[in-house]
């Protein structure tokens, strides 16, 4: 991968609002309890609040030396002011702009050029194509898909080039997509969200990533509590979690209480502990949760418990597990 990423950083969707709303006040102690936490990695996107994420972002990180943190932003959504908020869901009391989906390499550094004002600073570190998978647009995802490889993709790669930006990738939260850049174009990384975590891995594990450690793509973590699910919350990729999935994590929680093991800590761990993870990017508008993800990276966790984990049948048999020093 060309480019080197802190490993625990800040995902920048509940600060635009996802679910509920959350205050301005709120949302500054949230990011700047992240700086003071050690937090250098920053993800938001156009799309987190129609721009209300990225405004946020902006007051912190625009205060701060520029070369001291990492941020990634998005492309595939252009916003234009519009009478009333669209509260798109999972967002509420957006920002009032409306999203126009645009994959082309126009509008590609049109979007950088608005987050980037937005945000009032003068670049952007990664940029992900976002959300060009079926669960987004259904059917039509191909279509969608085949724009941004002509164009988005072929903008991104020549701004890469011209040391304009630091990398690009596809943020999404399905595989096939990430499977289909790496024929198709010459990415840098991946922000696969929910695809790999305690409920959720053996795909990834065992399609995507080997691909990935063979091209040296790396694989940023989102949603590595699944929504929150994983950490005492009841949604499970956006939604509230189904019987099925809450059966999952009550035999994980039983795991879990044996041991004395905090699931999030378990969630967290896991996810880094493969060597394909460049990082993982935990979301929170809530001030107490940035230092609290810090201290679960040094929860000290048995290894009977991950070979447990293994034998349950939780784990795929091959799936990395940390190694306690």
């Amino acid at each position: 991968m060309r480019i080197t990423l802190p490993r625990l950083g800040l995902g920048g969707a509940p600060l635009g609002n996802m679910f509920h709303s959350v205050d301005e006040a709120t949302a500054d102690l949230t990011l700047s309890a992240a700086w003071d936490a050690g937090i250098r990695l920053y993800d938001t996107s156009p799309h987190y609040g129609a721009g209300l994420s990225e405004q946020r972002y902006g007051r912190l990180l625009s205060r701060k030396p520029r070369d001291q943190f990492v941020l990634s932003s998005k492309v595939g959504r252009l916003l234009k002011p519009a009478a009333r908020p669209e509260n798109a869901k999972p967002f509420v009391d957006e920002l009032p702009n409306a999203r126009i989906l645009d994959y082309s390499a126009d509008g590609a550094r049109r979007s950088i050029e608005d987050s980037l004002q937005r945000l009032d600073l003068d670049r952007i570190d990664i940029v992900y194509i976002h959300d060009v998978s079926e669960d987004q647009h259904g059917p039509k995802w191909r279509e969608y898909f085949a724009e941004a490889m002509q164009g988005a993709a072929k903008a991104l790669t020549a701004m890469r080039e011209e040391g304009i930006i630091g990398g690009w990738g596809l943020g999404v939260n399905l595989i096939e997509p990430c499977q289909l850049a790496l024929e198709q174009s010459d990415p840098d990384l991946f922000l696969l969200a929910g695809r790999y975590s305690l409920l959720d891995h053996a795909d990834a594990l065992h399609t995507l990533f080997p691909q990935c450690l063979e091209r040296g793509v790396g694989i940023v973590v989102g949603g590595p509590f699944n929504s929150g699910v994983l950490a005492g919350g009841r949604n499970y990729d956006y939604a509230p979690a189904d019987a099925a999935i809450q059966h999952k994590v009550e035999r994980l929680q039983a795991i879990c209480e044996s041991f004395g093991v905090d699931p999030s800590a378990a969630a967290l761990q896991f996810c880094l502990a493969n060597p394909t993870v460049a990082a993982a990017i935990p979301g929170s508008a809530n001030p107490q949760r940035p230092a609290h993800y810090v201290e679960l990276l040094n929860v000290s966790i048995p290894a009977d418990f991950w070979l447990t984990l293994h034998e349950e049948g939780v784990l795929a048999e091959d799936a990395p597990t940390p190694v306690q020093s």
